[in-house]
């Protein structure tokens, strides 16, 4: 593999990222906090894995919404999707030696990470109170479902509850829709883009004043600023007659207040989808390019107030237009005629498929030891001297057990005892 790279699968250990050197204790759950460990995992940190003996939960998830999510060796997409750049050690943290492995570990470590609801760390001794005593500078990256104030913040959450609690799950369609929940787990997402966000700022200010800290994020809070223009929005007009309606819902397609802002099937059944938001600016060479010149010339159409009055007049137009030819053939039409902000809608498993995706490495093949060739999603972010990288991937449970403890001081001895106390595999 070049070294240079910032997208194909290495085991050069000398392909330094941005954060090589930082040490990371990941004890998170699902994909929340798994996510922003794994962020951290891509940047060049060292991110060890603290599992239960039995697992991380993620493992055994092998249906997603009801498609069979599951792979060859009883492994889990799921898990395997989250869990790259990482090294795992499965512990009993119930029993006190289990907790005094990861306070040794918090020791030598820059960063640690859970998303357990309030009060487990706590239980435990793995709150940021205990484990700042061990290491004051360390950062504590605590994921939550709806923070750690309030009523509500001792209470569980997942995906689908973040997005209904932050009003995401009215973005989903035309005004008036029922709520649908945005597919692909995006609060989960957001929540660990967001949680490792964080972390990086923690990590300069650590730079600076010599202190860590505690870093909070939520579902909650992450799903509202992931829609924040659409809730400043709201907010700055509340006092209007029409402050009731989600802003960041939209009308019905045959409804759209700026046709052209809009997306239309072609002949061959796929979609097109067009931004152009200064309609005025764009609607001669438009018009032009469709060949229904007239529409200049036709009050109706003059301007994007008249369009908007009799949108569904053109709409059903440009429709028909649109239905006459292929998606290809109208992104030569669209492309030579002007700059045009268009594209087309893809389905995930042509985005491979895209030169676009392609060119910027957006997802990469790695080689899995067990499952052979397989393709991820990217780290999206590009660094010319520090590149990111896929290192390794997702481990088995508690595969580097045994390589932890020794890197941490403990002898053969010491690991014989704690497996016959079954503190560890």
């Amino acid at each position: 593999m070049n070294k240079g790279s910032n997208s194909k699968p290495t085991d050069n250990k000398s392909n330094r990222g941005p954060l090589d050197g930082i040490r990371v204790v990941d004890w998170t759950i699902w994909q929340f906090g798994p996510v922003a460990a794994m962020m951290l995992g891509d940047l060049g940190a060292d991110v060890i894995k603290v599992e239960e003996l039995t697992g991380e939960q993620g493992r055994a998830l092998f249906t997603v919404s009801g498609i069979d999510r599951s792979l060859p060796g009883g492994r889990s997409s799921y898990f395997e999707a989250n869990q790259r750049n990482k090294r795992s050690i499965a512990l009993d943290l119930k029993h006190p030696d289990g907790v005094a492995i990861v306070h040794k570990l918090v020791s030598g470590a820059d960063i640690f990470l859970q998303n357990y609801r309030k009060g487990v760390a706590e239980r435990l001794g793995l709150s940021y109170e205990d484990l700042k005593k061990i290491n004051h500078k360390i950062i504590y990256g605590s994921g939550s479902g709806y923070g750690p104030e309030g009523p509500d913040s001792y209470k569980p959450a997942l995906d689908t509850v973040g997005q209904a609690r932050s009003g995401l799950m009215y973005a989903t369609g035309p005004d008036g829709a029922d709520p649908y929940p945005i597919q692909g787990v995006v609060a989960d997402q957001i929540g660990g883009i967001m949680l490792s966000w964080g972390i990086l700022a923690a990590l300069y200010a650590r730079q600076e004043t010599g202190l860590g800290q505690r870093v909070d994020t939520s579902h909650l809070g992450s799903s509202i600023w992931l829609q924040g223009l659409g809730v400043s929005m709201s907010m700055l007009t509340a006092h209007k007659p029409a402050s009731e309606t989600n802003l960041t819902a939209k009308p019905s397609r045959d409804n759209a207040y700026n046709p052209i802002s809009n997306y239309y099937r072609c002949k061959d059944g796929r979609w097109l989808m067009m931004a152009n938001l200064e309609a005025d600016r764009y609607w001669p060479a438009f018009v032009k390019a469709l060949e229904i010149d007239l529409l200049t010339k036709d009050k109706k159409f003059i301007d994007t107030e008249s369009r908007a009055k009799n949108n569904r007049e053109l709409i059903k137009l440009l429709d028909e237009i649109f239905a006459s030819k292929t998606y290809e053939e109208w992104d030569q039409i669209l492309s030579a005629a002007g700059d045009f902000i268009y594209a087309p809608v893809q389905r995930l498993m042509e985005l491979w498929d895209d030169p676009q995706v392609q060119a910027n490495n957006y997802i990469v093949e790695a080689d899995h030891p067990t499952l052979g060739k397989v393709k991820l999603a990217n780290h999206p972010i590009k660094y010319s001297e520090t590149p990111t990288s896929i290192r390794r991937l997702a481990p088995e449970i508690g595969e580097h057990t045994e390589e932890i403890l020794i890197e941490n001081g403990y002898s053969w001895d010491d690991i014989a005892k704690l497996q016959d106390r079954r503190v560890i595999l």
